[in-house]
């Protein structure tokens, strides 16, 4: 029987072997050390739990919530906004909460897209990037991912070559999965870019607070007049570890942000109102926190680089974001990422994620997360100095990527 239109425009689920391998090995009784899916693992803070369970129960509270956001979190999303980046938001027009960063791509992408609509996106990305568009009928158009000049060149050749002319490129930085990180001079140039050629920016700003030289990332919307072209996403995942919590944002320009309210006002009724009096809480309460994740994380990524370095491999500290974006092995090159991430798992059980996950441009990587304590990930490295040693012409069954057909 023919697939149904929307699933064939998606791949096949391209961890589904990773993930069979994992099964595997954790069923054959394996320690694995899941360093794959960037799933947080510190408690979120007391003072937001504390609220969630001060609210629970509470006169209508367990009713259908507001689809947009209750008023208070819109408006302690402005509040962030103007303390951390100096924008100043209408909580009432310019912000809409979301069911996680994801869930507003995905929507965003309905709200504007025709079928047919081309829209630029970095290669590698974070699968929604692309796959929201495609699943709205839209065409992708890759890019590079790394914010140089040469990613302007690029944008210029496919507006050139596109037809019809791209409706939006999409933004992310600090990046999942590279790490890169843009400056405010480079997002200038983008704005400048959008409204040269009539186009929207969607900037993936999730990674905002996640960050280890002393520089906190931008956001594009700090670019005088940006909120013209620009809706920007954030997320409370991360910043907050609120992962399950499912809440994000998107803010910015008005006329996307109303055409995103109005498609989830038919879709949703908005997050469970406990969970949006608690994301209130976060935004406006004690900010310790945060810097508290952001120094365990650093500390994680430290550790994570030395010991992988004495391991054999050479990890490049990233400069944000929960990820580390690695170079495959010298011996292990060939293989490919796919093969080689099976490989981890069934032979050290460590789990990392293949860099063609996140588009073609990511084959010859992986994506570590920082998801284990610091003294996981040593163990991690020790497993994996094992498993490097051994080479790749002592496994068997593994197929050079060159040789496959």
């Amino acid at each position: 029987m023919e697939e149904f239109y929307r699933i064939r425009r998606l791949p096949p689920y391209v961890f589904e072997q990773v993930n069979r391998a994992k099964a595997a090995a954790r069923n054959a009784g394996a320690d694995i050390i899941d360093l794959g899916m960037g799933n947080p693992d510190l408690p979120t803070p007391p003072h937001v739990i504390e609220k969630l369970k001060e609210t629970l129960g509470k006169p209508r509270t367990d009713r259908y919530s507001a689809s947009k956001g209750i008023t208070g979190l819109r408006r302690a999303q402005a509040a962030y906004y103007e303390r951390r980046f100096g924008v100043k938001l209408n909580p009432e027009t310019q912000v809409v909460a979301t069911l996680g960063s994801k869930e507003g791509f995905a929507n965003v992408a309905q709200a504007i897209t025709s079928p047919g609509d081309v829209v630029l996106v970095p290669n590698p990305s974070y699968p929604i990037h692309a796959f929201g568009f495609l699943m709205a009928g839209g065409v992708v158009r890759s890019v590079p991912a790394e914010p140089t000049p040469e990613l302007f060149s690029a944008l210029e050749k496919a507006i050139i070559h596109s037809i019809p002319k791209p409706i939006a490129m999409i933004a992310c930085y600090p990046s999942n999965p590279t790490a890169y990180v843009a400056s405010l001079d480079f997002y200038k140039d983008l704005v400048a870019f959008a409204k040269k050629h009539e186009i929207f920016i969607l900037s993936d700003l999730a990674y905002a607070e996640l960050y280890f030289d002393g520089v906190p990332p931008p956001s594009v919307l700090q670019v005088p007049g940006a909120i013209d072209v620009t809706v920007e996403f954030t997320s409370m995942s991360k910043t907050f570890s609120m992962a399950g919590w499912r809440m994000g944002f998107a803010v910015g320009n008005e006329r996307i942000i109303a055409a995103l309210t109005r498609v989830k006002s038919y879709l949703d009724y908005g997050a469970f109102t406990p969970v949006q009096v608690a994301a209130t809480a976060a935004l406006n309460g004690p900010q310790d926190c945060i810097k508290e994740m952001r120094d365990t994380y650093r500390k994680r990524r430290d550790v994570l680089v030395e010991t992988f370095g004495r391991a054999g491999w050479d990890i490049p500290p990233p400069a944000a974001s929960m990820f580390a974006w690695a170079p495959l092995p010298e011996k292990f090159r060939e293989v490919g990422s796919m093969q080689f991430a099976t490989l981890m798992v069934e032979k050290s059980g460590v789990v990392v994620s293949p860099g063609v996950a996140f588009g073609e441009h990511g084959e010859g990587y992986v994506r570590i997360a920082m998801v284990e304590n610091e003294q996981r990930i040593r163990q991690a490295a020790r497993n994996i100095r094992r498993f490097l040693e051994t080479g790749v012409e002592s496994l068997h069954n593994v197929v050079p990527l060159a040789n496959r057909r």
